[in-house]
Parts: C-alpha cells; sequence; structure tokens
C-alpha cells in the first residue's frame, strides 16, 4: 500500500457539497491499495502512520506522534497514487492499484486499525469524487510505501 501523509492544521473532504469528513490538527493521510497488497500491509501501515512522529516538541524538534497531541486522521482513498508516471507518454496508467473491491476492504481495514489505535479517524467516500481542503503545517509531507519497508 502507499500513502501520502500531510501533516494539517485542518482538513475536510466533501462529496456532492456534502462535508464527508473533517479534522482539525492531524494527518490527512491519501491511501491506495497495490495489487498484491494484503491485510498485513494495511495493518503496518496503519501502525506506522499511528506511531509517525512529526510534530513538534517543546524543543522544537519534530518529535511527537498523534496522540501525544490529541491529533485525528482524515483518510482518503486515493488510487492515483499507484500512477507508472509518464515515462512512454504524457498519460498515466493504474493498472498497478488494486481492484476496487480488494481496495475498497484493505481502506476499511486501515482505518479500522488506526481506529482501534485509539486515533479519531474521519473518512472520504471510496471511489467518490471528492473534493479535498486541506492547511498544510510546516508543509510537512511523508511517503509510506509497505513495499520498502
Amino acid at each position: 500500500m502507499r500513502a501520502l501523509v500531510q501533516r494539517v492544521s485542518e482538513a475536510r473532504v466533501t462529496v456532492d457539497g456534502r462535508i464527508t469528513g473533517e479534522i482539525g490538527r492531524g494527518f490527512l493521510v491519501l491511501v491506495c491499495a497495490m495489487q498484491g497488497d494484503r491485510a498485513e500491509d494495511a495493518r503496518w501501515l496503519a501502525r506506522k502512520i499511528a506511531a509517525c512522529r512529526i510534530f513538534r516538541d517543546d524543543a522544537g524538534k519534530m518529535n511527537l506522534a498523534l496522540p501525544a497531541v490529541d491529533g485525528a486522521v482524515l483518510a482518503v482513498s486515493q488510487f492515483t497514487l499507484a500512477a507508472n508516471g509518464c515515462e512512454s507518454g504524457n498519460r498515466p496508467g493504474f493498472s498497478a492499484a488494486a481492484p476496487a473491491a480488494e481496495g475498497e476492504q484493505l481502506y476499511d481495514i486501515f482505518c479500522q486499525d488506526l481506529a482501534a489505535a485509539g486515533l479519531a479517524v474521519a473518512r472520504g467516500v471510496f471511489g467518490a469524487d471528492m473534493k479535498v481542503q486541506l492547511v498544510n503545517d510546516g508543509p510537512v509531507t511523508i511517503w509510506f510505501d509497505t513495499a520498502h519497508r
């Protein structure tokens, strides 16, 4: 699985003009299941993100994880993280993404495991056309890929 984590002071996602998920301080996580990913990939990714220490401590160092700052997660499925780039043309391909049913199942496991870790988790709507708004704090943006663990 792949995830792009952005430290935010606020973020929200809307579908058809309705807010489906909204957080204050925390992480906006754009997440994509890849071909061949399994439940243990989703669980590993959730553990890593829940423990990621990218909030400033009293000394100004990025040393605090979400629980220490009462942070929340806004998890948004985004199959375009599977893009192969445009090496041989100008239009990316997304065939490396998991099929929709598998991707949704892994996204659900990922979100459930974050919640089981004690985090407040807001969500987008899997497969929907979503509008995402955020205030990136820092900016701080971190890339995770279970293929490189």
